[in-house]
């Protein structure tokens, strides 16, 4: 028995003696005073609310005791929900596979480049983003030109050369590069950035300026920027060493845009005009961005091309006078101290190759639309012995392009063109710019490019390309056909046949009138990550070269009528890492 029963117990009796003494309080009363009478009933009703009291107290504590009892019912249940589910994970877990280690590295690789992506390094507030890639490729072609990555399409003809009997194979791994972009930001509406690119194309004996400036170690481009953006028009200025504005952009005129046929041969396609050489560009966007302009003062390089000149004509046109020539501008090398003189070719060149050019792109139905037009001129200088002044010869060019998604994401397209005189350094194939009568006036060739490529985006893993391309000069003759560009007095008699004397190349001395390729090939990358991206390339191309006619039955082909032609197909197989 607790205190409250006792309590309990107590007032019950209370209540019974209280009801006692009321009854005799009745029957007594005329002898009970009635001050004793109140008394007792105030008494009485102290007990009665003491009871109410702790009736109201046990009440309470059977609500508690009856919660405490659900809490601990709700407790347990739960209770035995987690364990039956803990019972279900520790099934799973041993019936799961076993995860491997590269699976776990993957994945954390995978979380952290989600959660703290960086690809660039801070230094003072620029941003230095690395960048260039490792490849192997290698190199097959069916008749031997001593070509690496670049391949030269002046395809030897079998009476020029006996190697051209024998195919070539060969890996190559000069073409891998490095990069590096810094980019600061002074203020909202001014970028300032340096990009650097390299690669180890460079060859000591055979470095010079007529198209991808190619000094070792070899720069592809080196250059600063600065970039007023103004919202809807902004002011761009580029200095440095970079891909001519001629080249094809595929946004605006920005630098890093350009859109090069994507082959693996470092010389890319015939008919895609490019160089890579120091130069000054200013450049003006407007109508929000859509429509660009520029202009650029690039540097001049001249490269000769014809028979019938006198040597040491050639010689002193183009600046490499040797001490036996009678109308040299120089002693050999004089001025080719800080250049490769074994080598080395430069012309006599001091008006800088003036470039301007118009592009307008836009978004037309979801269809991606670039167009391009552009005029260059060009400045050829020459010097002889016994002449009073020097004497320049003018040439211009133009061109255009376009670059169309046909179906986004899937299909691109590109074509573009470019004609005029003095153009020839600009084309892949390297055709002449100029060629020279007898007495060694100069005289810009003319010529035409053109070039028509599609790429099929096959999967986001798998690209597919087709790209055909056609250099083709003009002959230009002077003396009677015995000097000049395609002389008619060549004698191609000898192209096809191999004989064991050296006067063999006398009879297949025609020039190249036309250089033509198609090239076929894929990229597909293997892998792209958080760790970087890999990707084997494929390449074929076909490659054809002709000469200018000339004297000679072409060793008894009639259907050259005098004009032989001969090709080589080339095959390339490359793996590039990027690991930035």
């Amino acid at each position: 028995m607790n205190i409250r029963t006792a309590l309990l117990a107590t007032a019950a009796a209370n209540l019974v003696i209280a009801g006692a003494a009321d009854a005799a309080v009745h029957k007594k009363a005329h002898h009970t005073a009635p001050s004793a009478t109140a008394a007792l009933l105030a008494q009485v009703k102290a007990l009665q609310a003491e009871v109410e009291d702790l009736r109201g107290e046990v009440e309470s504590q059977k609500t508690a005791q009856t919660a405490t009892a659900a809490r601990i019912d709700t407790t347990q249940s739960a209770l035995q929900t987690t364990q039956t589910q803990v019972q279900a994970v520790q099934q799973q877990v041993t019936a799961a596979p076993t995860v491997t280690k590269d699976q776990v590295n993957s994945q954390i690789a995978t979380a952290i480049d989600k959660e703290h992506h960086n690809d660039k390094f801070y230094f003072k507030g620029i941003t230095i983003t690395p960048g260039g890639f490792l490849e192997l490729s290698g190199i097959y072609r069916d008749r031997f030109q001593g070509d690496d990555i670049a391949s030269s399409f002046n395809v030897p003809f079998p009476g020029q050369s006996h190697a051209s009997h024998a195919s070539e194979g060969r890996f190559s791994a000069r073409q891998s590069r490095v990069s590096f972009l810094a980019q600061g930001k002074p203020n909202a509406h001014t970028n300032l950035a340096m990009y650097g690119e390299f690669d180890f194309q460079g060859g000591a004996q055979t470095s010079n300026s007529n198209q991808s400036n190619s000094y070792v170690p070899r720069i592809r481009n080196l250059y600063g920027t600065v970039d007023w953006d103004q919202g809807s028009y902004g002011i761009h200025v580029l200095a440095g060493q970079n891909w001519s504005l001629l080249t094809l952009q595929g946004k605006g005129m920005t630098p890093r845009a350009e859109v090069t046929p994507p082959q693996i041969d470092a010389q890319y396609v015939p008919g895609f005009a490019w160089a890579r050489q120091p130069g000054v560009r200013v450049v003006g966007d407007f109508m929000d961005h859509h429509l660009w302009a520029g202009l650029s003062a690039e540097n001049p390089q001249t490269t000769f091309g014809g028979t019938g000149v006198p040597a040491n004509i050639v010689a002193a046109i183009s600046g490499q006078g040797t001490s036996t020539s009678a109308n040299q501008v120089n002693p050999a090398g004089a001025f080719q101290q800080f250049y490769n003189g074994a080598g080395a070719s430069l012309s006599l060149s001091h008006v800088p190759d003036f470039i301007g050019k118009v592009a307008y792109e836009n978004q037309i139905a979801g269809h991606a639309l670039h167009i391009e037009a552009f005029a260059i001129h060009r400045t050829f200088s020459e010097h002889l012995d016994g002449t009073p002044t020097n004497r320049d010869a003018q040439a211009w060019g133009y061109g255009g392009s376009i670059n169309l998604n046909v179906v986004p994401k899937f299909l691109d397209v590109q074509f573009s063109g470019i004609g005029g005189r003095g153009i020839g350094r600009y084309g892949s194939a390297g055709l002449a710019d100029v060629t020279s009568d007898k007495d060694g006036n100069i005289h810009p060739l003319k010529e035409f490019m053109l070039l028509a490529g599609a790429t099929l985006h096959a999967t986001p893993q798998l690209d597919l390309y087709a790209f055909a391309g056609e250099e083709q000069e003009q002959r230009q003759l002077y003396d009677g056909g015995t000097a000049g560009l395609g002389v008619i007095t060549a004698d191609n008699s000898g192209c096809f046949v191999e004989t064991a004397t050296t006067a063999t190349t006398d009879a297949c001395g025609g020039n190249t009138r036309r250089i033509r390729q198609l090239t076929l090939g894929a990229w597909d990358k293997i892998y792209n990550g958080s760790f970087g991206r890999a990707q084997i390339g494929l390449q074929w191309s076909y490659t054809q070269r002709q000469l200018f006619d000339g004297t000679g039955s072409s060793a008894g082909l009639p259907a050259f009528a005098g004009m032989p032609q001969t090709h080589n197909n080339m095959a390339f197989v490359t793996f590039r890492y990027y690991p930035f």
